[in-house]
């Protein structure tokens, strides 16, 4: 009777596992091949304070956004900076945030996708994603059609929208690894 149901064991456990193993196929496959973890490489600024802006231009870098090149994005004023070498901005351009924002602090680049489907249904090209915040994943794109219409605020969603030209910088500058600083 032992080794009956000893049988009947072993065979339960290798159909698990034969289940398990074709249910991880099944995704690995299913899963865009540059989807990686969204995390945060430093907690968020102490306070969260505002960046300190030069009021008398407002699309000036905000100080304390961080040294070297990187990608800042600024939730309060809706606008972002793409930096370059010796803290050069090579671009800056408002941008039309999601109803998620993102928590102060430093990112980096963890996925791109060259078009895809918005969490809010529309279809988008060029998208970086930096990080997740309530559940959704949060980055730059562009709509295909060129709009940049404010969200359903009903939505929750986290794709910050640029127009496609600003999208054809982002998605030239921000590679995988690129850093990303949010700040108020």
């Amino acid at each position: 009777m032992a080794s009956s149901s000893a049988g009947i064991v072993t065979g339960l456990v290798t159909a698990a596992l034969v289940t398990i193993g074709v249910l991880a196929h099944q995704a690995s496959v299913n899963a865009p091949a540059d989807l990686g973890p969204a995390r945060a490489t430093a907690g968020p600024a102490p306070g969260a304070v505002k960046a300190p802006r030069d009021r008398r231009h407002p699309d000036a870098l905000p100080a304390g956004s961080g040294t070297g090149e990187r990608v800042v994005y600024s939730v309060d004023d809706d606008r972002v900076w793409l930096v370059g070498p010796g803290n050069k901005v090579r671009r800056t351009f408002e941008v039309t945030p999601s109803t998620v924002d993102p928590v102060p602090g430093a990112y980096t680049v963890t996925s791109r996708s060259n078009r895809v489907t918005g969490s809010d249904g529309v279809p988008v090209e060029h998208v970086v994603r930096f990080t997740s915040a309530q559940g959704v994943a949060v980055g730059f794109s562009a709509a295909v059609d060129g709009s940049t219409a404010k969200p359903d605020p009903d939505r929750r969603t986290g794709g910050i929208r640029e127009s496609r030209a600003d999208g054809d910088a982002m998605w030239e500058f921000a590679t995988i690894g690129r850093p990303v600083v949010v700040v108020r």
